[in-house]
């Protein structure tokens, strides 16, 4: 039936409503009209959810130009799909109740390995990494141009057919879960999971995980571009500290490092190799470096992996530092830095220290300064793509440490109150893990506010 909340229109597509959602309804609205910011709690089963969508769609049907977009963050992927057939209904009893088939184009977005239909990867690879990395092998720029020259390289023809076709025709306006984006994908020949990504910036409402939005690495290559004018709706909110808490925390051990040291020799040997085969492409991005991160890594959607975990954009101007500008250089410095990691793990107790504490013995004992260190995660990413790495999950222990390192040294000064620190922690004289811990969510949140301008400051 229809209500009438302060003047706004509702379709709710139930026979019966609860008190408690006529009150949640009307507390959103006048959140809705006062342009801030709200926390909501209604019982569970009481049905939060349709209560929601009714409110927020009839108000971006009454208020187009105020509210262009609702973005809807989920834990879970079958919590995502519940909020994609509520609103299905709706828009049916929409449909229902005025005779009109609405323009109104709602999505899911999920990983690659939810939305993957390449036969190779999909029936393949179970877990997230060994996806994106196979999906990077496939995609790449520098895999791509490579097929000019030899026809035989794998590809996958979904990424290609969509990248030739698929953008210049949008999506038809529709409700697509999971599954209804795979099957259109089949049928099209397109691939889901780029179509979903380019679809969301002109969709009238994005269902996705909290990290899209509060993870830094992923929110700068997905939500970056979203519109302004969004209504950003985090279910279960209660979920928020730990997905910001644990999206900026590292864990390292002993098997980690093991397998660190086998990145940093295969890269040194390609790096050999290449200096042999083609120093000039080893010139061309140490040219690029000394005019700083933003020109070495303007970088094809399909070369990017993770953005940078934590750099602010005024240092990614800057020129690397000249002690890892080279290929050997950076590499030599992994080294440095992987044996003193080692070094570190070889205890017997628990140890705690802050960031300044750990950096000062970092300088003290191997001579290694904060300012390389925080350019590690963009210049290991730099060095990657410049040697042309198919399969990037194959560096994933590498990446951890870079990251690891830009982590401690972007935000060391003034913010003991924000890293739990290093903890060291001893389990059965056998397993040893450095932990790098964030106590507080408001790193990841100011991250992610000067991210999406619209994102609520913490």
């Amino acid at each position: 039936f229809r209500l009438n909340i302060e003047g706004l229109l509702v379709y709710f597509p139930y026979d019966y409503i609860y008190p408690e959602q006529y009150s949640y309804m009307l507390e959103l609205k006048r959140t809705l009209d006062a342009k801030g910011h709200g926390v909501l709690e209604m019982p569970s089963g009481t049905g939060k959810t349709i209560s929601l969508l009714s409110l927020i769609v009839a108000y971006q049907r009454a208020f187009p130009l105020e509210v262009t977009k609702l973005i809807y963050c989920s834990r879970t992927v079958p919590e995502i799909e519940k909020v994609v057939e509520e609103l299905r209904k709706l828009m049916e009893f929409y449909s229902k109740e005025t005779g009109e088939n609405h323009n109104f184009l709602a999505l899911a977005l999920s990983s690659r390995k939810n939305l993957c239909i390449h036969p190779e990867v999909h029936t393949s690879l179970r877990f997230g990494k060994e996806v994106d990395g196979k999906c990077h092998s496939l995609t790449a720029s520098y895999i791509r141009a490579q097929r000019h020259s030899n026809p035989n390289q794998p590809e996958c023809r979904f990424y290609e057919e969509f990248d030739a076709v698929g953008r210049q025709v949008p999506l038809p306006a529709g409700i697509y879960n999971l599954d209804d984006l795979k099957d259109f994908g089949r049928r099209k020949g397109w691939c889901p999971y780029y179509l979903a990504r380019y679809s969301i910036l002109h969709a009238n409402i994005v269902v996705y995980s909290y990290h899209y939005l509060l993870d830094p690495k992923i929110a700068d290559l997905v939500s970056k571009e979203l519109a302004k004018k969004s209504v950003v709706v985090f279910d279960e909110a209660h979920n928020i500290d730990n997905v910001c808490i644990d999206s900026m925390s590292v864990n390292i051990t002993r098997r980690t490092l093991d397998r660190c040291q086998n990145n940093v020799d295969t890269l040194q040997n390609t790096i050999h190799n290449i200096k042999e085969t083609d120093a000039a492409k080893l010139k061309e991005e140490y040219r690029r470096l000394v005019e700083g991160l933003k020109e070495a890594n303007v970088a094809r959607e399909t070369d990017i992996y993770l953005a940078n975990p934590v750099l602010p954009d005024e240092i990614l101007k800057e020129a690397v530092p000249g002690n890892i500008r080279t290929a050997e250089h950076f590499v030599g410095f992994l080294k440095r830095f992987l044996e003193y990691l080692k070094s570190r793990l070889r205890v017997q107790h628990v140890v705690q220290e802050s960031a300044p504490q750990f950096l000062k013995d970092i300088f003290d004992k191997v001579c290694i300064d904060r300012k390389p260190l925080r350019f590690c995660a963009e210049r290991l990413q730099s060095l990657l793509r410049t040697l042309e790495i198919a399969d990037i999950a194959d560096f994933s222990a590498v990446t951890l440490i870079s990251n690891f390192a830009t982590l401690v040294s972007t935000y060391s000064q003034g913010t003991e109150r924000l890293l739990h620190i290093f903890k060291l922690t001893h389990v059965l004289s056998l397993f040893v893990v450095l932990r790098l811990c964030l106590r507080s969510t408001s790193i990841p949140e100011s991250l992610t506010s000067a991210l999406l301008p619209w994102h609520p400051s913490p």
